[in-house]
């Protein structure tokens, strides 16, 4: 049995119950994202029907709770705690925690110079996410939660792409990473990872073009110049001194075995074993 937040609210598994419409959805998800604390009434209240909940909101909320806990699975527990509610998920999975488990444990790896683990973790964190998160719940707690959860996600998938540049792979990069920016076009992380894969393909021109952009697309919407860090990235790419890949996979060729040159080089005969002379 699994709870997910990443993509549709929704429990997922063997005898898993369907869940009933976008306030019981939302209702769940805050639970979910709060850990194991008690959310109040009121935030409830607010999560579920915003600024101008209806006149019967209590009587409303209590219903919503009263359904829910009849979907979920055994092991699992909502619990009124003053001055609001519980969720005790016990050994259920939740994707979200999966996550930052898989997460954490890739930017650690990344830290230590683990690139292929890390790169490993942070593609299988990356992987959970379904569509945008939380999905199908109230724009309330979209608003409330939503951008936290997308800057871990794009934070992670930053870190990933950092693994996949110190193992050399900035050829395929490219293409990703051209996309990413288009969508992020103020994240200067991604720009500087961008510029890194393309000087290391040879593209320096293409490179600096993209630090010229960044430092237009920057004074147009934020009014700043680039930070520290893309700058010295750009002096690095006008210098030709940015360093290479830390760790670039050894790439190894396979193939048949070369054919014996015998027969066009016959083997010299040995002094001990001279050439028998031809009749």
């Amino acid at each position: 049995m699994e709870f997910r937040i990443l993509g549709p609210v929704e429990l997922v598994g063997d005898g898993a119950t369907r869940l009933a419409g976008v306030k019981q959805r939302t209702l769940l998800a805050a639970l979910l994202l709060a850990g194991g604390r008690v959310l109040s009434d009121a935030l409830l209240k607010n999560r579920l029907w915003g600024t101008d909940p209806p006149a019967t909101v209590t009587a409303q909320l209590y219903a919503h709770v009263s359904e829910l806990r009849k979907r979920l699975p055994a092991g699992v527990r909502l619990e009124r705690r003053s001055p609001g509610y519980r969720l005790d998920i016990g050994d259920v999975t939740l994707d979200w925690h999966l996550f930052r488990r898989l997460a954490g444990r890739g930017l650690a790896g990344l830290a230590d110079g683990r690139h292929a683990q890390a790169a490993e973790d942070l593609t299988a964190a990356l992987e959970l996410r379904r569509g945008p998160a939380l999905a199908g719940v109230t724009e309330q707690l979209v608003d409330a939660e939503g951008p936290f959860i997308e800057e871990a996600y794009t934070a992670a998938l930053e870190s990933r792409i950092d693994a996949d540049l110190a193992l050399g792979r900035h050829t395929s990069l490219v293409p990703e990473l051209v996309r990413l920016v288009a969508e992020n076009p103020v994240r200067e992380r991604l720009r500087g990872q961008l510029m890194t894969a393309l000087h290391r393909c040879g593209r320096k021109a293409d490179a600096l073009a993209v630090y010229a952009e960044s430092r237009r697309v920057l004074r147009e919407e934020l009014g700043m110049d680039p930070g520290h860090d893309l700058r010295r990235l750009h002096q690095a790419v006008l210098t030709d001194s940015l360093a290479g890949p830390e760790a670039a996979e050894r790439i190894t060729l396979t193939g048949p075995p070369a054919p014996s040159d015998d027969a066009d080089h016959p083997a010299i005969p040995h002094a001990d074993h001279p050439a028998t002379p031809h009749a």
